[in-house]
């Protein structure tokens, strides 16, 4: 079997085969069945995922990760290969993060049995990363405590990059996430006494407003943040008063001190609609992903590695404002994330991530084993540098 056509089978096996965080079950079983085949030694400290271990020739460890998971879309693409989950896809290319690894994996196997591969290597396939925070639990779950990780390297597809080319930046590569609630309580009565109750819809409307201000008039201009109203509601009969609401959004920032800001301007909302409206309301925050940093002392590595693998870098002057669970991985060790180039105009591959169109050619999965493999086998003479 070719590689095209090994990372064909697998990843489309994959995409018509996708399953939500912590639900990667057979995912999970068709990677494990798959590094039993090769001989390769793994372990599963969670229900799902798997991490997986080469020894080499030389007293360096090297950890490369790929997410596993899926998101709740329902896929649009007219494809043989479709997801037949309903309401299930793997809209953000996890199906191609998990197959290029899977390659690699097989490179790495070949050359250990020649007695070629030159470091010791960590494979992550890591469930979790949409939601659930899975790169945290691992590494919560001791993980990797045995094993004496140097560097940790891992990628994103990018549909909005051309094929060929790499997008990255040292430091702060993509956003913390960040996640708000506010709780409303107020009093129901019927609509033909509504001045007797006390309106969680006309509250709901002065929180929506003034969440919606906070990026215009308390933020720096020339900064990129992102203040989201993902959900609300108010109500619960058509002929009563909302005693009840209800709003939900996230904060993408890279800035900690934007951040700040945010916050307590969200704490100061929720105490002005009692002294408004008489409702009570409360805001409650959900710390999810921090920023994803990209270590500045790594990157000589990912450089050799990218030009041996013939593949063009793009310098991002800013973050991507995305949530990354990557950004876990730090903890560990030095890391670096790159976004890999899919765009392919020709065959209409240039709808963003999350989107029921993702899609994208699978010889860029080859392209993404390439600059893995640059990586270890140039690691040493990198180092030396």
């Amino acid at each position: 079997m070719s590689e095209l056509e090994f990372v064909t089978q697998h990843r489309r096996h994959l995409h018509a085969h996708p399953e939500l965080s912590l639900h990667e079950y057979e995912t999970t079983e068709y990677i494990v069945k798959f590094l039993e085949d090769l001989g390769i030694h793994y372990e599963r400290p969670l229900d799902t995922g798997a991490i997986a271990f080469l020894e080499g020739n030389g007293n360096h460890t090297i950890a490369y990760r790929a997410d596993i998971d899926a998101l709740p879309i329902f896929e649009e693409n007219d494809v043989d290969y479709r997801s037949q989950e309903d309401n299930v896809m793997h809209a953000c290319g996890h199906d191609g993060h998990t197959t290029a690894l899977m390659l690699f994996v097989q490179r790495c196997k070949r050359l250990s049995d020649e007695g070629r591969l030159p470091q010791n290597v960590v494979f992550i396939f890591q469930p979790a990363e949409e939601t659930g925070g899975g790169a945290n639990r691992l590494i919560k779950a001791g993980a990797f405590e045995s094993y004496d990780i140097e560097a940790i390297f891992g990628i994103h597809v990018m549909p909005f990059v051309d094929e060929g080319h790499v997008a990255l930046r040292d430091e702060e590569i993509t956003a913390s996430a960040t996640e708000y609630r506010f709780f409303l309580t107020g009093l129901s009565s019927h609509v033909a006494d509504k001045e007797q109750g006390r309106s969680c819809g006309e509250a709901l409307q002065h929180v929506l407003t003034q969440v919606g201000q906070i990026q215009q008039f308390h933020l720096n201009g020339l900064k990129r943040n992102i203040v989201h109203m993902g959900h609300f509601e108010a109500g619960e009969a058509i002929n009563t008063v909302p005693s009840h609401g209800y709003l939900e959004g996230t904060i993408r920032t890279y800035d900690t001190q934007d951040l700040a800001i945010v916050k307590n301007q969200m704490e100061r909302i929720a105490e002005s609609v009692k002294a408004l409206f008489n409702v009570d309301c409360e805001v409650k925050f959900e710390e999810g992903y921090p920023p994803t940093y990209n270590a500045p002392e790594l990157r000589k590595f990912v450089d050799k590695g990218l030009t041996e693998a013939g593949l063009g870098i793009i310098d991002k002057p800013t973050p991507y404002l995305f949530g990354e669970d990557f950004s876990f991985y730090s903890q560990l060790a030095p890391s670096y994330f790159v976004f890999v180039g899919t765009r392919d105009e020709s065959k209409g591959y240039v709808t963003g991530l999350h989107t029921s169109h993702l899609n994208f050619n699978e010889s860029m999965l080859i392209r993404v084993a390439d600059y893995y493999e640059q990586i270890l086998m140039n690691y040493e003479e990198v180092l030396a540098e």
